[in-house]
């Protein structure tokens, strides 16, 4: 079955969580805790940290489970 994508967003940056794509290595949190951290409920805080640090922690997910878009508008 499939489970929705999960979307987390700020003022100019989208994040998208794929939880079939997941294999729960926990790079995410261990690499940026004050963003991801699992044990919370969003699970994801998008004012936990530097816009830049998000990214570059999210380009790091080995699965591609988590993804990004940045609004370079607003």
């Amino acid at each position: 079955m499939n489970k929705p994508i999960e979307t987390y967003t700020s003022e100019d940056l989208v994040i998208r969580w794929n939880p079939d794509k997941c294999m729960h290595s926990a790079n995410c949190a261990h690499g940026l805790p004050s963003v991801f951290d699992p044990r919370k409920i969003p699970w994801i805080n998008m004012e936990g940290g530097l816009r830049e640090d998000i990214i570059n922690q999210v380009r790091k997910c080995p699965s591609g489970a988590l993804s990004f878009q940045v609004d370079e508008n607003v």
